[in-house]
């Protein structure tokens, strides 16, 4: 996987999880030119991480399967 950081794309568009208990400790998300951008909502200015298609849906796919569940 090659992620690429970038500066965060400006203006509107950005959204995080409905599951997010709104306490700071989340990373937003916001889809562009085929990239998905995510930065820390505690640094929105700071830099993002951009992933394009593929990895992103591997990145789901992984979540979903459960390969990044925290260790107990």
């Amino acid at each position: 996987m090659t992620a690429i950081t970038v500066l965060p794309p400006a203006g509107d568009g950005w959204f995080k999880s409905s599951f997010s208990q709104g306490n700071g400790a989340c990373v937003e998300i916001r889809f562009e030119e085929g990239l998905a951008h995510v930065r820390n909502t505690r640094n929105r200015s700071g830099p993002t991480v951009a992933f394009n298609r593929a990895e992103w849906e591997a990145f789901l796919l992984g979540a979903w399967h459960g390969e990044f569940d925290m260790p107990a």
